[in-house]
């Protein structure tokens, strides 16, 4: 199988991988990884969508709010500014007005016909009101939806999650969440690319798919990436059983198993991309674990909040930044901050951002497109 610059031998075994993958990775990246300081902005918790694997979606009866109000998104984003986070992560349920007469009501009381109306006037907010960039993950979008908030997002994301149809059938995963089939979660990615927006993506590994069908997503993304240019990142992201979830006793990724797809990744995107772990997801009791992908390839580490929690995984703890910043020299790696759009839209690149975001992330970002006071 070819990819990036070279072939993949299937039967290399996972340390001949990684040490491919490393070699990618040092040629064009270097020992730079860099991470993004954010808080987490759960706008709504209700969804549309039931997937086998999910704690944070919530029924109208569950929530404490059906959605967060202007004045808590503020308080929230205003908390990361003290902190020095640069990035509001939106995080929302896929369309919830369409299952929940609840929700509707209280968009039609607050002057909106849907969430997404709503998640554009909070990002409006925060960028007016605060130093924070929005990165919204609001589920599948049209063209239409995707134009407006562009204009209010440094950088949106999507999860493909993963392209095989057979995890939507009865029994899997996704079989009650019609926003996971592969070929609508497809069609947002490639709407994307065409209106050149810088665009997150990535998998989600141990929900029941094969070897092979975590190779055919990845590269169905390099498909994307190639054409448009415009995946900014891919999140190599592991399962992890939750309790009262009807996956609560699936069986998650060994480590080897992520050594593999993270590797395999680096190998298919070549050194340009950039390659995430969350390290909240492999630690263990707060320790280094997370330290061995780096052996893997990766060059980021994607969001780390010192404020809020990981509301879609809360049982896994954020590391402490100070504390990663010297496991990493230690490692021999320089951990950098960045905005939530990464550093090559902002210095490289003059059209996937809109002028006025582009004008204010230039003048606070360093020559590299990182943060300046970091």
């Amino acid at each position: 199988m070819k990819a990036g610059n070279m072939a993949i031998d299937t039967s290399m075994n996972v340390d001949e991988l990684c040490a491919a993958a490393r070699t990618i990775r040092d040629k064009k990246k270097g020992r730079v990884v860099s991470f993004s300081p954010k808080v987490f902005i759960p706008l709504t918790r209700l969804c549309r969508d039931f997937c086998g694997y999910c704690i944070f979606r919530q029924s109208p009866q569950q929530g404490e709010h059906l959605y967060m109000s202007a004045e808590e998104v503020l308080a929230v984003a205003r908390a990361g500014e003290r902190s020095g986070c640069r990035e509001a992560l939106f995080v929302l349920g896929e369309r919830p007005e369409q299952r929940y007469p609840e929700a509707r009501s209280w968009l039609r009381e607050h002057g909106y016909d849907s969430t997404l109306e709503y998640l554009r006037d909070m990002c409006a907010l925060v960028l007016q009101e605060t130093a924070l960039y929005p990165h919204s993950n609001p589920g599948t979008l049209s063209r239409s939806e995707l134009e407006d908030l562009k204009q209010v997002n440094a950088s949106m994301g999507l999860m493909l999650e993963s392209s095989s149809a057979r995890l939507s059938q009865a029994g899997g995963p996704h079989e009650y969440a019609p926003s996971k089939r592969p070929e609508v979660r497809l069609r947002p990615l490639r709407l994307a690319g065409e209106l050149k927006i810088p665009f997150t993506t990535g998998l989600l590994i141990g929900i029941g798919e094969t070897v092979e069908e975590r190779v055919e997503a990845l590269l169905a993304i390099r498909d994307l990436q190639e054409q448009y240019g415009h995946i900014q990142e891919v999140i190599i992201q592991n399962f992890r059983a939750k309790p009262g979830t009807p996956m609560e006793h699936a069986r998650e990724a060994s480590l080897a198993e992520m050594l593999q797809v993270v590797a395999t990744a680096r190998i298919i995107f070549g050194g340009e991309m950039n390659i995430q772990v969350p390290p909240n997801l492999a630690s263990d009791d707060g320790n280094d674990s997370y330290l061995i992908y780096l052996n893997a390839g990766i060059n980021d580490w994607g969001g780390i909040s010192p404020v809020t929690i990981d509301y879609v995984n809360p049982e896994a703890p954020w590391p402490h930044i100070a504390r990663m910043r010297r496991e990493m020299d230690t490692a021999g790696f320089e951990l950098r901050a960045r905005f939530p759009v990464y550093p090559e839209y902002i210095v490289e690149n003059d059209h996937y951002l809109p002028e006025h975001l582009l004008r204010r992330l230039r003048c606070e970002a360093d020559p590299q497109g990182y943060l300046a006071f970091t």
